[in-house]
């Protein structure tokens, strides 16, 4: 075989398919090539550059975590480029028309190589708008780490809807960039045609107009913050998350709750994490053959251990009694000696609330046994006579 360059050069030159010759088909393949080659090496480079620019004072995180989240949209940009400057000499048989001048005026045919373009355009669109976000995110987790490291928990509950609205900005710019290069629409058109629909439109979306003003009622209003525990209805656990729509609470259970931020301000809202001390309240029943004077000690010892407990209270602080509780004898149930025990636990958090019921609980039982008496159960006696 003859590889002289005139060959070489005669091969290159000659058409194989729709007019294109065998040189850009060649380049074009090439470029895939050499586009999956070093895809990676060129994402990872870009991803270091952006890094120097948006995170080079960030220590909390790091590159690895840049790396991460930028470096697989970066690849898939890439790669869309290099086919970009590969197709560049590609000709597309002239029987696929794009577009026809009629006149001054240009009229669109729809078509294959319509679609071909526009769809890359979209698709370009697409990839950088997916750094974009990465971007967002990686800022977000920034300054997330900077919220938790405050003892403000406003900037906990601030930062995330902060990100969701920095996101919604993001789509709304995507979407208007796509609506005007890609499908040639008139952004003004559309806003005076949501002019004209805007009641229609309001309407229906009455209810997520609803939740998004409700999430800026809890902002402003701040009836709760990110980690409180709030009981909303029969729902209670630590608030995770405050967005646009809804509140995300974490149930005891660990199942999420999802509700709707209209009905977080409506509804009936315990913060159980505003309280500063927690009540418990209950009735314990002793055997009726319990005499008066073990009724009296056991009442005095039980009010004794719960004034002397490192982490009861008194309700009053200001109050000048020492009485952190109340335990009286007080009611002759139908098969038990009812007495009432009330107490405060200096702690609103849930874990000190059971520890703390769970050693007293188990004070009244030593002090009812070391007391010769019992604790009663349902029954009933029946007497014969004669």
């Amino acid at each position: 075989m003859d590889l002289s360059l005139e060959n070489i050069k005669e091969f290159l030159s000659q058409n194989l398919i729709w007019g294109n010759t065998n040189e850009s088909i060649l380049i074009f393949i090439s470029s895939i090539i050499l586009g999956l080659i070093f895809k990676g090496i060129i994402s990872k480079y870009l991803s270091h550059y952006l890094y120097k620019i948006i995170g080079k004072k960030e220590t909390r995180l790091g590159v690895e975590k840049f790396d991460n989240l930028l470096t697989k949209p970066i690849s898939f940009f890439v790669m869309l480029i290099i086919i970009f400057i590969g197709s560049s000499k590609i000709q597309l048989p002239y029987s696929w028309p794009y577009e026809v001048q009629i006149g001054d005026s240009i009229k669109y045919v729809f078509g294959i190589k319509m679609i071909l373009y526009r769809g890359f355009s979209l698709i370009i669109i697409y990839s950088i708008f997916r750094i974009a976000l990465r971007i967002i995110d990686f800022i977000g987790l920034i300054f997330i780490q900077k919220a938790q490291e405050s003892e403000n928990k406003m900037d906990d509950q601030l930062v995330p809807f902060a990100i969701e609205i920095v996101k919604f900005l993001a789509w709304i710019i995507a979407i208007s960039i796509v609506l005007s290069n890609v499908f040639k629409i008139e952004i003004g058109a559309v806003i005076a045609g949501l002019g004209i629909g805007g009641i229609a439109l309001a309407m229906a979306s009455k209810e997520s107009l609803e939740n998004l003003l409700g999430s800026f009622t809890i902002f402003i209003d701040k009836p709760f913050t990110v980690g409180d525990l709030v009981t909303v209805g029969n729902i209670t656990g630590v608030v995770e998350k405050v967005g646009f729509r809804s509140t995300r609470i974490r149930t005891f259970d660990k199942s999420l709750v999802t509700l709707p931020n209209k009905k977080m301000i409506d509804a009936e809202l315990d913060n159980l994490g505003l309280r500063p001390i927690r009540r418990i309240k209950f009735s314990i029943g002793l055997t009726y053959n319990t005499s008066v004077d073990q009724i009296k000690k056991i009442v005095s010892d039980i009010q004794t251990m719960i004034d002397s407990h490192p982490n009861t209270t008194s309700p009053n602080p200001e109050e000048t009694n020492d009485e952190r509780g109340r335990v009286r004898f007080q009611e002759f149930g139908s098969s038990s000696l009812d007495i009432l025990v009330l107490y405060y636990v200096n702690s609103p958090g849930w874990d000190d609330l059971i520890n703390v019921r769970q050693e007293i609980n188990y004070k009244i039982m030593e002090i009812v046994k070391e007391n010769g008496s019992d604790f009663a159960f349902p029954s009933t006696t029946v007497y014969l006579e004669k």
